[in-house]
């Protein structure tokens, strides 16, 4: 089984690396979807007109706050354009001036390895939340607590523990240390994407049975569901970390007062939990900038906090 396990991991990782590089020169050559900003019109205040975001696919919290600056910014003239990739698709494009900002760059753990291979050409806008952590979550009823205890109970949880995204470095760090520090070798580690961790999360939760995801906090699901965090003894999952806005290379120069902006914000708990919910838990429809809006309706002072808090 393990054997099997590591050659579907090697042809998917292929698979991905190969549709990797295809979708990023296809985003080189389309400026219409996105595309850095180098030149062309400014706004008032000195920045280029238009702006492009990178969001993670999957990564909540970084598509809440993505489209939250989108519709601020739009309500401020820039003309903003967005498009979902899996991380490392997004910090290679965004070293290659294919975007111009993303919001979700987790470090120092997570994203270690794009930040070695891509942070030269960089630019690091500061972090915005400082709590963030890597877990794996099981149903609140589950009979183990902790992680050291997975291995001896796996038949109960059907002998696998369900994953997201290929490229993601929450599952690198779960195939690289939380599965041989833990003695998980002989689980079935499901390799699969977001959307379908949550997906087999909310039915598992929903009939009564026994289910091990990897998850990370913050994240709405912990407010959906019944579950709570495996204890991680060994240290595997690493400890809290923070979560960076990140530009291309020459990013303030070209946009000295979103650049301002972004370096003095910051969310609290309530206030991403709340968006979060008011963007994932309003039904299957919602639209994102929708959402983004109805909270702003919410928290009035919010666009002036960001400008007041900047450093302009």
């Amino acid at each position: 089984m393990q054997h099997s396990m590591r050659k579907r991991h090697r042809i998917a990782a292929l698979g991905a690396a190969a549709g990797l590089a295809l979708t990023l020169a296809a985003c080189s050559g389309d400026d219409d979807t996105a595309g850095g900003s180098s030149s062309g019109d400014r706004l008032d205040n000195g920045d280029l007109k238009t702006v492009s975001i990178g969001i993670h696919s999957g990564w909540d919290e970084g598509i809440a706050v993505s489209h939250l600056f989108k519709v601020v910014l739009e309500d401020q003239g820039y003309t903003v354009k967005t498009d979902e990739a899996e991380a490392g698709l997004v910090f290679a494009g965004l070293a290659g001036g294919d975007y111009d900002v993303n919001f979700d760059m987790w470090l120092p753990n997570t994203h270690a390895d794009y930040d070695k291979q891509y942070g030269d050409d960089l630019e690091k806008l500061g972090d915005w939340y400082d709590d963030a952590k890597l877990t794996v979550a099981v149903n609140k009823d589950a009979p183990i607590d902790s992680l050291d205890d997975l291995a001896a109970h796996a038949d109960e949880f059907d002998n696998r523990i369900v994953g997201i995204e290929s490229g993601a470095g929450l599952t690198r760090i779960t195939q690289d240390a939380v599965i041989p520090q833990y003695g998980l070798d002989d689980m079935d580690f499901l390799v699969s994407s977001t959307p379908a961790m949550l997906a087999e999360l909310k039915g598992a939760t929903a009939s009564g049975k026994n289910i091990a995801v990897t998850l990370w906090r913050p994240h709405w699901a912990y407010d959906e569901y019944p579950i709570k965090d495996l204890a991680d003894p060994k240290g595997a999952l690493g400890d809290a970390e923070k979560i960076y806005s990140v530009g291309r290379d020459g990013f303030s120069e070209d946009y000295p007062t979103l650049s301002s902006w972004i370096k003095g914000f910051e969310l609290d708990d309530d206030q991403l939990f709340s968006l979060e919910n008011t963007m994932f838990n309003a039904g299957d429809d919602t639209d994102p900038d929708d959402a983004a809006r109805a909270w702003l309706k919410d928290n009035p002072t919010f666009v002036d906090d960001l400008e007041s808090g900047s450093d302009a």
